[in-house]
């Protein structure tokens, strides 16, 4: 296959991925504290032939190919809700989950309680305190979360969220069901939390569509730019072919 060929392909291939990226942001734009992706692309040349006998040297022949994931950890736009289980995040702040493959991380703070009275996420994991999760009697009222984290009943005070953060943000990557993982979380000092609020998707819907209405332009480009390489290709094998 010619080098046209491969490298149209070769970017087809990141558009293809990026199209997926932003169908999974668009798909998200109501998930509480979801943040969005994005590819960050990286060229690959290929290096040059060099050889005397050559009159000129080959043409550059360059690549596309996406290198990693990046995340927009911006925060998304505060709802109240009145609801005293939903609680969001001002600043950084992470938190802290316990899950069956190990501690978790999320911005979601749409909480509730399970049947024995364990303050869990929506998906039924629990949400850790500086003393691991805690569990409420079925007779207690009046559940308040300070600014702190810490949380009250008519019990009493019964211990505070743990609200973590990374110093190197890029450590942090997406683990399922809108939890993260990230490495040598940190008490965070900086965050506050607001107890009846819930913090939304980052996600610029707009933003999303206009870029899937480029990416699938830029797509269909590629492709007719192909096909008119291969008709090059095929017109001059046809040509050839006529030398007597």
């Amino acid at each position: 296959m010619e080098n046209a060929q491969l490298v149209g392909l070769s970017r087809q291939v990141v558009l293809r991925r990026q199209l997926d990226m932003i169908a999974n942001n668009i798909a998200n734009v109501n998930t509480n504290g979801f943040k969005s992706q994005a590819l960050l692309f990286e060229k690959h040349e290929l290096p040059i032939s060099r050889v005397n006998a050559f009159q000129r040297p080959d043409r550059p022949v360059a690549f596309v190919l996406d290198d990693t994931n990046i995340y927009d950890f911006e925060p998304g736009p505060m709802i109240q809700t009145g609801n005293p289980l939903d609680v969001a995040i001002n600043g950084a702040g992470w938190f802290a989950i316990d899950t069956p493959q190990g501690e978790r991380f999320t911005r979601d703070g749409s909480f509730n309680l399970n049947s024995q009275g364990r303050l869990v996420t929506h998906h039924g994991y629990p949400v850790l305190t500086d003393g691991g999760p805690v569990d409420f009697a079925p007779t207690e009222t009046n559940i308040t979360i300070a600014r702190d984290g810490t949380i009250s009943s008519s019990a009493g005070v019964r211990g505070r969220l743990r609200v973590n953060e990374f110093a190197n943000k890029g450590d942090v990557t997406a683990a399922g069901d809108n939890l993260y993982k990230g490495t040598n979380p940190q008490a965070s000092t900086t965050s506050a939390i607001t107890q009846g609020s819930l913090e939304r998707s980052n996600v610029e819907s707009v933003k999303e569509l206009s870029a899937m209405i480029s990416v699938t332009r830029t797509y269909q480009s590629i492709a007719n730019w192909m096909k008119d390489a291969d008709d090059l290709r095929r017109n001059a094998i046809d040509k050839l072919g006529t030398v007597g």
